[in-house]
């Protein structure tokens, strides 16, 4: 099974003509080999999805950051899955920590999100996580079970092995101080049990869960190969050509 690397580039960069050179450089520095191992998605700001993608579905897939959760209508500054869909993406961000913390996200408008990208035909990058006051009360197991039965809810078991599972442990992202890896293994193989608990074996072992938070070039083999992660969710060092490119060949190398 192909691993995943997808690129969250957040409020970046600042003008059209910058992120139309980094989305060059990845394409022309990811090796073709990377690619037959590794599915690589970047997921730019809104205003540069239509112009730094191919017309058609090129190497690296479209994602974005965020959608609505109604198809259409008087939703000032919203755009929708059917939206996004007609852009070629294939993947959408959703219930990041920093929506959450912004913009006061819950794990209910996450939901129906989640419930309206699957009706698009969108992969929904599901984020789950902890901050560090729930890991320091020792609720980490307790946390990451309600997101995931809530931003769930409702949705159908053959729905759901559709989804991707993105662990960002809060107090990792951007700081970069990331998860040791032996806790980042524990944390995968819980979130895969609450999947199963959930949905059951066959949909537990088809669904992809990601690491994301301060990830690098010198760990993203470890989250891969030692943690047991399907792939990748890169913050900021998606922004490097030079060190996406080295994140990308190191995990089409487990």
């Amino acid at each position: 099974m192909k691993k995943l690397v997808i690129g969250n580039w957040k409020c970046n960069p600042d003008s059209f003509a910058e992120a139309v050179r980094n989305f060059r450089l990845l394409s022309k520095g990811i090796k073709g080999s990377s690619l037959k191992k590794a599915e690589v998605a970047i997921c730019p700001p809104f205003a540069f999805l239509a112009g730094i993608f191919p017309k058609k579905e090129g190497r690296i897939k479209a994602g974005a950051q965020n959608c609505f959760w109604q198809e259409r209508g008087a939703f000032t500054g919203e755009v929708s899955a059917l939206m996004l869909k007609s852009l070629r993406c294939k993947y959408v961000i959703l219930g990041h920590s920093e929506r959450r913390a912004f913009f006061s996200e819950t794990d209910g408008m996450v939901n129906k999100k989640v419930k309206t990208a699957l009706a698009a035909g969108l992969i929904p990058v599901i984020c789950v996580g902890e901050t560090m006051n729930q890991r320091k009360e020792g609720i980490t197991k307790q946390v990451l079970e309600e997101k995931i039965k809530e931003v769930t809810k409702g949705v159908k078991r053959k729905e759901a092995e559709k989804v991707v599972l993105a662990y960002e442990p809060v107090w990792a992202v951007g700081t970069g101080n990331a998860c040791p890896v032996q806790e980042a293994q524990s944390m995968c193989l819980l979130l895969r049990r609450i999947f199963e608990k959930i949905y059951g074996k066959k949909a537990s072992a088809k669904v992809d869960i990601l690491y994301g938070g301060s990830v690098g070039a010198e760990n993203a083999q470890d989250y891969v190969k030692e943690a047991g992660f399907s792939g990748l969710l890169v913050g900021g060092a998606s922004l490097k050509p030079a060190e996406f490119i080295k994140i990308v060949d190191a995990v089409s190398r487990v």
